[in-house]
């Protein structure tokens, strides 16, 4: 068991959970905002692995993910600085990327790889549920979650079945196209919520576009167990926002939950 499954079993409401992307702005700049939105509430973490060709990733997160590789991250230095947030943080971490790298690593080197940092779990968006047995097979070995993803166009028979290879939680993403801030939620939200809550019982956590307290509340009012928050976050990191001021922002993101 990871320690993803406790983290939604604890008492209280919604779940907050962040993204940051590895090594953004800087990978000393990474490690303090990290503990902004540890300190700030997150109950669970998401570190993007910096890719060059990220097609689920809108302007923001392709930023970071530039800037990072231009300064030389690499899967090595990602492990590490994992590996050090582990020994300072119980959170949960999840390590989200594409599947390149992974391939390039080898599957069963990553998970190890990524297990002996101290991650729980995994999260690879250019994998369909097609070709994610070999992948899956190895988290399974080596006690990762894999957590899948379904969205607005996903039927209810293929929900279901992305549901039954996914582990930790069902990732829904709450918007059509690419991640990213949006000022206002789709109005099917809460339909779509109550379609993946009746096709799992793993917790739910819907991200892609929300940006603000009330767009968290709407969220978790609307059934879903959690909140996944990102973009947001890195915007605020584009404009030289302080790590204080990080953590106050998902202060009041995590009173929308």
């Amino acid at each position: 068991m990871t320690r993803i499954g406790p983290a939604f079993r604890q008492n209280g409401h919604g779940r907050l959970i962040c993204f940051l992307t590895a090594g953004f702005p800087s990978m000393t700049g990474f490690k303090e905002h990290f503990r902004a939105c540890v300190e700030g509430g997150a109950d669970i973490m998401e570190i993007g692995l910096p890719f060059s060709d990220p097609v689920a990733d809108g302007p923001t997160i392709q930023h970071a993910s530039r800037v990072a590789l231009e300064k030389g991250v690499t899967f090595l230095s990602i492990m590490e600085v994992t590996r050090e947030l582990r020994q300072e943080f119980s959170v949960p971490i999840v390590l989200m990327g594409y599947y390149n790298p992974i391939f390039v690593q080898g599957p069963g080197r990553f998970v190890d790889e990524a297990k002996s940092a101290g991650a729980d779990g995994l999260i690879v968006p250019d994998v369909p549920l097609e070709e994610c047995g070999p992948l899956r097979k190895e988290c399974e070995r080596g006690g990762l979650d894999l957590i899948m993803i379904v969205g607005p166009l996903t039927s209810a028979d293929r929900m279901k079945r992305i549901a039954s290879a996914s582990s930790g939680y069902l990732y829904l993403a709450g918007n059509l196209g690419t991640t990213g801030a949006r000022s206002s939620m789709s109005g099917e939200l809460p339909d779509l919520i109550k379609r993946a809550k009746g096709s799992t019982e793993l917790p739910v956590a819907v991200g892609f576009g929300i940006s603000s307290p009330d767009q968290v509340r709407t969220v978790i009012q609307a059934g879903a167990d959690a909140a996944i928050v990102g973009s947001a976050i890195l915007d605020r990191v584009i404009k030289g926002s302080p790590s204080k001021e990080v953590r106050r922002f998902v202060e009041t993101l995590k009173g929308g939950a």
